[in-house]
């Protein structure tokens, strides 16, 4: 794209004085500019300076660039290095997808806070339920809440027992079977025992049977 000639100098001079206050330590003031031939004049100057660094943009860091300006009348001036509009439709795309990783980012945000909020106010109730449980910060509980605390203590004392009860049950039962294993084992142990003594016996007896019978004589 050609750029367009810069204004003289005559129309700084305007622009100086009609657009510009000078105020402290050198500081410009901005505002509007009044008279219509100056502000055109302005509008011109400051417009071609524009295009200008936008093409020096481009070239010098190989930038994409493209610049649309319209004029207080309507009029259309723009400048790109590619394409305005295949440039407005690149900014289109990474505008979305920067837009929805955002809106991801925030839901996940959100969600995570919720479930936080969530999780300690159930670790608070479980910690408060636990000291009511052990007769602690009593003082806290209205009429009903006692009663359905006295309520599940019940309850919770009821199946200890019954549980308890088959605890013990189970147990009497095994120290049963135990004993007659014990006792299976005692008559086993005494029938060897008492196999082994025949045995012994009948042996000590052959013995003094044979030491008892009489030697024959050889003639």
């Amino acid at each position: 794209m050609e750029l367009p000639h810069q204004s003289g100098g005559g129309g700084d001079a305007h622009e100086g004085s009609s657009s510009q206050k000078r105020m402290g330590r050198g500081k410009i003031e901005i505002k509007r500019i009044e008279n219509t031939t100056n502000r055109q004049v302005t509008f011109c100057k400051r417009r071609n300076g524009l295009l200008k660094k936008a093409y020096e943009l481009s070239v010098l860091c190989d930038a994409e660039v493209a610049l649309v300006v319209f004029s207080s009348r309507g009029r259309l001036y723009e400048y790109a290095n590619n394409s305005v509009r295949a440039t407005i439709e690149r900014y289109k795309k990474a505008y979305s997808t920067s837009t929805s990783a955002e809106s991801v980012s925030e839901a996940n945000t959100q969600y995570y806070q919720q479930e936080s909020t969530k999780l300690k106010r159930q670790i608070r109730e479980i910690q408060n339920l636990n000291r009511h449980i052990l007769g602690e910060a009593l003082s806290t509980l209205s009429l009903k809440e006692l009663k359905n605390l006295e309520s599940r203590l019940e309850k919770g004392l009821s199946r200890v027992r019954s549980r308890k009860h088959e605890t013990l049950l189970a147990e009497v039962e095994f120290m049963q079977k135990r004993e007659i294993e014990l006792q299976n084992h005692n008559n086993f142990l005494r029938a060897k025992i008492g196999e082994f003594e025949r045995a012994q016996q009948q042996q000590h007896q052959q013995e003094q049977n044979f030491l008892m019978a009489p030697v024959p004589i050889v003639v």
